[in-house]
């Protein structure tokens, strides 16, 4: 048995031995990518000092004496799944000091303006181990928590060495990530090993965790936070606010396509052509799910001679929209927003093979919603959805040209079927708060 272990430790140094010379190595390019991008486009200026362990100093200098919590959300998918973990870990324990960090720039500004209750907002390090050591000491948690999935060697190794409690909330592993774990189980099963605990969104996750090597012991099932989240957010003071914005008429109507993809506005946009000659009021709101694309999305639309156009950052400068036909959301965090002025709604990254898109965030709307045949990343909430008939794979532009005619033509159908998916996104709330009473039970 002595030997074994010590095995393990010879085992365990050599691998992460390799992870950081592959970590070095990949980091003579990564550093000059970066270096480049913050020159010349202004992207990472913010956050790059930040994720190399500097300038973090005074953001957590006024933090106070008692229990603290980090809470890392990488973007904003993952930020919309924390705001209602936080709002409830807060109720439940107010002396809890929460630290909440994201990687990028975009979740940064997401979270600034949804979480509540954060008594500061950083950027995660880079996985290096001097960086990682030098955080950890500044920000000193007594409990580190990471939403969803990701996994950094040497971040969750340092928290086990400083005692510090790493818990996974919110857990899920899509398919195709599934698959690249477990050709590299060997190594995953010793990262997992420095996790306390973690929290999964549905069994299938929970038994691919288990899968890759945590031990099943650690791994609860305990729901989706983000039926919470967007159960809070869908308000129709939102709407209001978006519908005012966006100058929209009382009974005008709008096909909204949501995180759209490379190879979807082409057809979106042939789809729309089509269903104008049916419904010549309709109007179409685009939203490309990286906004850095949004030149090639108006590209398409001048191509198929569509020119009036106006974009959302061009509205936030004080443009103010007349009769123009298409609206190219080029802003973050709008999406859900948006989603309350469609009549109809296609959720994009299906229809090319991306694992699709959030489909409950249209849903906690009443809306039915369009989706192409991948949606790997999504099954449980597809499955859900289709049960309560506001969710339809369609296959091709042909089929999402039909399904929406259908839709259009029968309004009265089409808000019974929306109004039953919302009421799935109602009766699956209180993830947040089993989730914060995971966290709560480590501190």
């Amino acid at each position: 048995m002595f030997l074994d272990t010590k095995a393990e430790k010879f085992e365990d140094t050599d691998m992460y031995i390799l992870y950081n010379i592959i970590l070095m190595v990949a980091a003579l390019f990564v550093v000059p990518y970066f270096l480049l991008k913050i020159i010349f486009t202004g992207k990472y200026r913010q956050s790059f000092v930040q994720k190399l362990g500097g300038r973090q100093t005074k953001m957590l200098a006024h933090l106070q004496d008692g229990p603290r919590v980090w809470i890392h959300a990488v973007s904003v998918g993952e930020v919309t799944a924390a705001a209602p973990i936080v709002a409830s870990l807060k109720m439940k324990r107010p002396e809890v000091e929460i630290i909440f960090s994201t990687s990028t720039e975009t979740g940064q500004e997401m979270a600034r303006k949804f979480i509540k209750g954060a008594a500061a907002f950083i950027y995660f390090p880079l996985d290096i181990q001097y960086i990682v050591r030098k955080m950890i000491k500044l920000v000193n948690p007594d409990v580190f928590v990471l939403v969803e999935t990701e996994l950094w060697p040497n971040f969750l190794q340092v928290c086990k060495i400083c005692h510090i409690q790493a818990l996974m909330v919110n857990g899920r592993i899509s398919p195709r990530s599934y698959n690249k774990y477990r050709l590299t189980r060997l190594f995953w099963k010793r990262i997992l090993y420095n996790l306390n605990a973690a929290g999964m969104i549905a069994e299938i996750d929970a038994v691919r965790l288990q899968n890759i090597g945590m031990d099943s012991t650690k791994i609860n099932v305990l729901g989706n936070a983000k039926y919470d989240a967007l159960a809070a957010l869908a308000a129709p003071a939102l709407r209001e606010e978006i519908a005012r914005r966006f100058n929209a008429r009382q009974n005008e109507r709008f096909f909204v396509a949501g995180s759209t993809h490379e190879g979807e506005e082409k057809i979106i946009i042939h789809v729309y052509q089509e269903l104008l000659k049916h419904y010549p009021e309709l109007k179409l709101i685009m939203v490309p799910r990286h906004i850095e694309r949004t030149n090639d999305v108006l590209g398409l639309l001048r191509q198929a001679n569509i020119d009036d156009v106006v974009t959302l950052s061009d509205i936030n400068k004080g443009r103010k929209r007349k009769d123009e036909r298409v609206i190219v959301v080029d802003v973050i965090g709008e999406l859900f927003k948006v989603y309350s002025l469609a009549s109809v709604v296609y959720c994009g990254g299906s229809l090319v093979p991306r694992g699709g898109q959030n489909i409950l965030e249209a849903a906690a709307w009443g809306k039915v919603i369009f989706y192409g045949p991948s949606m790997e990343d999504f099954s449980a909430e597809k499955a859900l959805m289709e049960e309560a008939g506001c969710g339809v794979t369609i296959k091709n532009a042909e089929e999402l040209l039909h399904g929406i005619i259908q839709a259009l033509e029968n309004p009265a159908e089409m808000k019974r079927r929306g109004e039953r998916g919302k009421a799935v996104v109602l009766a699956n709330i209180g993830a947040a708060a089993r989730y914060a009473d995971l966290i709560s039970k480590h501190i």
